[in-house]
């Protein structure tokens, strides 16, 4: 192909058409002129604005393209789907033809290199954008790496090895990041070769994730051991692997009685062999396997030979995605040892310690030979990444995790609507099975509409309805038995009473004699200003309901009339007395509520009414919730029991949002899983914004949310494991074309969503690698999902889902346990990710490409505080103004810098210092074995010591490095100063709370400029709290900044002290693996 600029424009990409590597076959995958198949991984869309259908076989689609070649974005997914289905949207089937690479699964270096040989069809991304299709592959005595065609020479056309200094993985160096088509180059595709004595850049792009890892391994082992690579490989390759299955094989030939052992074992006992590593395997899939492996097979001899088990095992337990992570982490070896695996779950994971090591390896390492040298095979390293311990959910969470002693209004409250039923609102059938598992699933709310009944006993269902109903003393019999079953802290019967003065009596007894002192019957503290905590109320049952009009002094007497329901206009004394701390009042607007309404009050609101206050009034509905139990309950529209979407009312803080619990779908998947936070216990403490007595947040806002510092989440959707046939599905066989849906829930600013590639015809072990990042302003409120459909020209099928909040995610590399619609966990389904987010150990501390670029501080956005028209309160604020300003340029400038130094490191945007230092230690390495940078760690900030003269982007990397560490010394010398100063500034404005009416009106403000001067009050006191708590923050993450740093140099021998000892031990291992080579030529000799 011509180079563009010599026969075409400069500004598009080679014509499609491509040529890409398969495992080494060199098989030529086509595509279509003017068919809009469209790029794979290798094409990323805009955050949370638009997403391009993916294959993984065409060439990038770069901004600079023809409309014609342009690919189309996919509809948006409604999030208030009820069944998981995206049927009836427009959208356009996009597949990939990335498992066809793998029909030969890459489990060694020595497929990488063989791959290589065949040589690969790469883009060449140029410093002025430009993009050149080559063709890139390794010369036969693998000295040199060889592309074509080119204007060059063919002596020019080329790289040695020997001047390879470094193999980085993504769009990290210079010419990445200035390119034009930076947006739209995956950063999973793109790897860039380091060359030279001044450091010079190949930068490459291939058509998928996977044969970008195959051409990073192979010149990483390449680098490390030159061109006797191979024969040290065919040394030693998989060694612990073929050990340990040779013993399997002949344990399980000794015990098969069915035969002559030496002739091999039976098929059924291969088969079970291979599903105890991989339980989700389907049998019949390995049968086949081994009868195409052996055409001999039959029903009289179905004996299986070791070579053929060994073959089918591979392809059945190899895992390619997770060997090219193991060989990043090993040091180009085919195994881990404890350094390594410890590096591993420290930089990745977020554990640390050597001991943690050694435990995991004598947990999960199927050979012995390698429990005993303390080495973690693939199959070992397989075991542990989907083990428990590698689960997504953080298993703190799964405990009673927090502060359980504030004010019953400070907590969500998991809660059930029409509990009874266990269909629709209207003919659905009633069962007390509605409430056993209601409780038993956590909830803390459950409803009984009451009515009379036959025979004077009252019954519990909907009324003027076909539902049958319920005795009410059988459902009360249910609660008693189960009320604490899942949780200790206290449950609320919601009772619509619709019962006669006769009926209310036996309906009052029945609650003495069955629930008796579980019921909370203590009055009110009328001094109080909040509720009872659930710790003070554990295992107590309270009654929400009407109480009687206080004039009322006879033995009934007159109610007010409920929201939800007409309840009876009269109430037996007796009843009424049961209802204390949740007492039903009407709502009518909230500055009567805010004069009038005691904490033990309690408003109910139906959907609408809420969403609408949600929309007009969302700071006073927050402000209303600080004090007061808000319950929501569904639209009585809703007569086929769909749910309404929680987050719209817990954005504004309504505690009891009722769900209709016999409904599944999106709804009830963010219900369940919002409440597994806290230990399924039924109650999750709210944001500490919307508990603040003096605080400003707005339930709709579409920015970030002031004194609240926004996280940047970064999930790489890798792989899917035994995906199933979606149920009910059409006629497409067991085929299934997964594509994956990352969701963000959360307030209005965090709702976005973004889906991967279609992978074609496999649901076994999908390769998606490609990876998204999110803003999240509100953290305490945002929940993650991750949706899982099949592709179909008919209407996409919801395969499984699982959903998490935000706070319980465990970063590094996870599986996400699929579970059905239903919420049973599918066996064996999951996903395969990666997860990074702001200010968590594991994933580093991520920034949006463009935030490394320093900002002067004319550019800098500062948060600005409010005049309130209160002459006294506003000078007292105006004394912030500096300081503020201060806070943020330390916060920035430390930030700034770190970002600045990882880009010069040459690591992604989601690394943390710890993987810095790593990634830099192998590019400062001479050799002799020497580095060219040391760290001294005497000091509380360590240095960095250039060995000698430096290149100039080492140079760059040791100015850089120190400008870090200044501006890390000015925020621990300087923050604490700032942050006293702050909170003295709050403490005084805080004087002026009780009296901003009086002052207002002093001022000449009357009716909506005093509310507005509360407002701004709230306003000025949040961002004040909030930066102050940010200088905390960045003086934590400064100390541990260092500490990785401190750890990083230790763990990769720079360090003066471990200088010599690198220098001898790399001496010592080039000598063995040379001497290794020569045996091994010798011996095939």
């Amino acid at each position: 192909m011509a180079e563009f600029g010599e026969n075409m424009s400069a500004v598009g990409p080679p014509v499609a058409g491509c040529k890409a590597a398969s495992g080494g076959t060199g098989t030529s995958l086509e595509t279509h002129r003017g068919e809009p198949v469209s790029n794979g991984s290798c094409s990323v869309p805009n955050a949370g604005k638009k997403v391009q259908n993916d294959s993984s076989c065409e060439s990038p689609k770069w901004e600079s393209t023809g409309p014609d070649s342009a690919a189309k974005p996919i509809p948006r997914r409604s999030s208030l789907i009820k069944d998981g289905s995206r049927a009836g949207r427009e959208k356009k089937k996009t597949v990939s033809f990335s498992s066809s690479l793998s029909e030969k699964k890459i489990s060694s270096a020595s497929d990488c290199i063989h791959s290589m040989v065949e040589g690969s069809e790469l883009k060449k991304i140029r410093p002025n954008s430009r993009v050149y299709q080559r063709y890139y592959l390794l010369d036969a005595g693998l000295q040199a790496l060889c592309w074509e065609p080119s204007k060059k020479e063919s002596d020019k056309a080329r790289i040695s090895l020997s001047s390879i200094r470094e193999v980085r993985t993504g769009r990290n160096t210079e010419t990445f990041r200035t390119s034009g088509v930076y947006d739209q180059i995956s950063e999973d595709c793109a790897f860039s070769i380091i060359y030279g004595d001044i450091y010079e850049s190949l930068d490459l792009v291939a058509n998928s994730a996977e044969v970008a890892n195959i051409w990073v391994i192979g010149l990483r082992y390449l680098m490390q051991y030159g061109k006797h690579t191979l024969d040290m490989l065919a040394s030693s390759q998989n060694s612990l692997r073929l050990g340990w299955l040779e013993q399997l094989f002949s344990s399980a030939a000794n015990q098969d009685t069915r035969g002559d052992a030496t002739e091999g074992i039976h098929l059924e006992l291969a088969i079970k062999l291979i599903q105890g590593v991989n339980p989700g395997v389907n049998s019949g899939k390995v049968e086949h396997r081994f009868k195409d492996e052996n055409k001999k097979l039959t029903a009289r001899n179905e004996r299986v030979t070791k070579q053929e088990f060994v073959e089918v095992f591979h392809d059945f337990c190899t895992r390619p995605e997770i060997y090219f992570l193991l060989v990043q982490f090993s040091s180009n070896k085919e195994f881990l040892d404890t350094k390594d695996l410890m590096r591993f779950i420290e930089a990745e994971q977020g554990m640390v310690s050597e001991e943690t090591s050694l435990k995991l390896i004598q947990a999960h390492e199927p050979s012995e030979k390698g429990r005993e040298q303390g080495y973690l095979s693939l199959d070992g390293f397989t075991s542990y990444l989907t083990s428990a311990e590698c689960h997504l959910f953080d298993q703190e969470h799964s405990i009673i995790c927090q502060d359980m002693t504030q004010p019953l209004s400070h907590y969500y409250i998991n809660s059930s609507h029409n509990t009874y039923l266990i269909e629709d609102q209207f003919r659905g059938p009633s069962d007390i099975s509605g409430y056993i598992r209601a409780l038993k699933m956590g909830c803390r709310c459950v409803e009984l509409d009451v009515w009379d009944g036959a025979d004077e006993e009252p019954l519990v269902c909907t009324g003027h309805s076909l539902s049958p109903p319920l005795l009410l003393h059988c459902v009360l019999e249910a609660i008693r038995r189960f009320a604490f079953a899942a949780s200790e802290y206290p449950l609320i019967l919601c009772v619509e009473n619709h019962c006669s003065l006769r009926q209310q009596k036996v309906m009052w007894q029945h609650l003495m004699r069955i629930l008796g002192e579980k019921l909370y019957t203590d009055p009110p503290d009328e001094e109080a200003s909040y509720l009872p905590s659930p710790h003070a109320l554990r295992h107590r049952i309270l009654l929400k309901g009407k109480k009687l009009v206080p004039s009322s002094d006879g033995e009934d007497g007159e109610v007010s009339e409920e929201d939800e329901g007409a309840e009876m206009c009269q109430k037996i004394k007796e009843l009424s007395d049961l209802v204390n701390l949740c007492q039903s009042v009407t709502f009518i607007d909230f500055p009567t509520s805010s004069k009038s309404q005691k904490p033990w009050e309690v408003c109910s609101f139906h959907e609408s009414l809420a969403v609408r206050l949600a929309s007009e009034n969302p700071g006073d509905f927050v402000n209303h919730n600080k004090h007061f139990l808000s319950r929501v309950y569904p639209n009585p529209m809703r007569i086929d029991s769909s749910n309404m979407n929680p987050q719209d009312l817990w954005k504004c803080g309504c505690q009891i949002v009722s769900m209709n619990f016999q409904t599944a779908g999106l709804m009830m998947d963010l219900n369940t899983a919002w409440f597994r936070q806290n230990g399924n216990c039924g109650y999750v403490l709210r944001p500490a914004i919307m508990r603040q007595e003096v605080s400003y947040f707005s339930a709709d806002t579409r920015d970030t949310v002031p004194g609240v510092s926004p996280q940047l989440l970064h999930v790489k959707v890798i792989s899917g494991q035994n995906l199933p046939k979606p149920k009910g599905s059409g006629a497409k066989g067991d085929v299934v074309d997964p594509y994956v849906y990352v969701e963000i829930h959360g307030i209005p600013a965090d709702c976005t969503e973004r889906r991967t590639r279609t992978v074609s015809q496999n649901g076994d072990n999908p390769i998606f690698d490609e990876s998204f990042e999110f803003q999240i302003n509100l953290p305490e409120l945002a929940m993650v999902r991750f949706v899982v459909l099949d592709d179909d020209f008919i209407g996409d099928e919801f395969i499984g889902q699982y959903t998490i909040p935000l706070e319980c995610l465990q970063p590094g590399y996870r599986h996400v346990p699929l579970q059905s619609l239903t919420g049973e966990e599918l066996p064996h389904a999951k996903l395969f990710v990666h997860v990074a987010l702001t200010n968590r150990r594991g994933g580093g501390k991520p920034h949006k490409r463009g935030l490394s670029v320093r900002k002067a501080r004319k550019g800098r956005d500062y948060t600005a505080l409010r005049d309130l028209g209160i002459r006294a309160v506003d000078e007292v604020f105006k004394m912030a103004a500096p300081l503020l300003r201060e806070a943020t340029d330390l916060r920035g400038n430390m930030q700034n810098s770190v970002a600045v130094f990882r880009e010069l490191c040459g690591v992604s945007a989601v690394a943390n210092l710890m993987q810095c230092i790593l990634a830099l230690s192998s590019r400062v390495s001479e050799p002799e074995g020497m580095p060219l940078l040391l760290f001294d760690l005497r000091d509380q900030y360590p240095t960095l010591e250039p060995q000698g003269s430096l290149p100039d982007v080492l140079r760059r990397v040791v100015s850089t490095y120190e400008m870090m560490v200044q501006a890390s010394r000015a925020v621990m010398e300087l923050s604490d100063g700032i942050h006293d100063k702050i909170l003295h500034i709050q403490t005084t404005a805080m004087e002026f709370h009780e009296k901003l009416q009086s002052l207002g009106t002093k001022e000449g403000l009357k009716g909506s400029k005093v509310s507005r001067a509360v407002e701004r009050f709230s306003w000025n006191i949040t961002i004040l709290k909030g930066q102050a708590d940010l200088l905390k923050h960045a003086k934590a993450e400064v100390l541990e900044n260092m500490k990785q740093v401190r750890d990083a140099a230790l763990a990769g021998n720079l360090t003066k002290e471990r200088a010599g000892l690198r220098r001898a031990s790399s001496q010592t291992r080039r000598g063995h693996n040379e001497k290794l080579a020569m045996s091994t030529r010798g011996q095939s000799a």
